[in-house]
């Protein structure tokens, strides 16, 4: 069953708690900069699921550390960064998600997959949302885990 993800499953929005009951958390954003990132994942969201995408989770943290979105696409399951900004261009948001935070998000859904065995038969993917002045932009399979 797809979920928001803030929820471990109730799908109501707003709810924090754990998903499926593993270690990681869904959390709600604060205030400041986390409200236009907030605003741009759920343009992100829709976007997503109108382009026929099931929304896994959503704010996944855990250890390791986060993920904004995951969600299914066909027999693949993606792991989602959306990156929001007012003040950059395009140029400046495809430098926002570097090494260190490619690192987090591979390891973030490692511990995810190994909580969830039931997404271990699909492929994987990681993926970049840009979101700048009215735009969106879905770079699919934008990174990949190096070995």
């Amino acid at each position: 069953m797809a979920s928001d993800g803030n929820t471990g499953g109730t799908g109501r929005r707003g709810d924090t708690g754990r998903i499926g009951g593993t270690g990681c958390t869904g959390v709600e954003p604060g205030a400041g900069n986390a409200v236009l990132g907030k605003r741009g994942e759920e343009r992100a969201v829709r976007a997503l699921q109108e382009a026929g995408m099931s929304i896994v989770a959503r704010n996944l943290r855990c250890k390791y550390g986060e993920v904004d979105i995951v969600a299914i696409d066909n027999d693949t399951l993606a792991f989602i960064e959306v990156k929001a900004w007012s003040a950059y261009g395009f140029g400046e948001l495809q430098y926002s998600v570097g090494a260190k935070k490619q690192r987090r998000i591979i390891e973030t859904a490692k511990f995810f997959l190994a909580e969830h065995r039931e997404y271990n038969r699909m492929s994987i993917r990681f993926d970049v949302i840009f979101i700048s002045k009215g735009s969106l932009t879905h770079l699919a399979s934008a990174f990949a885990e190096s070995v």
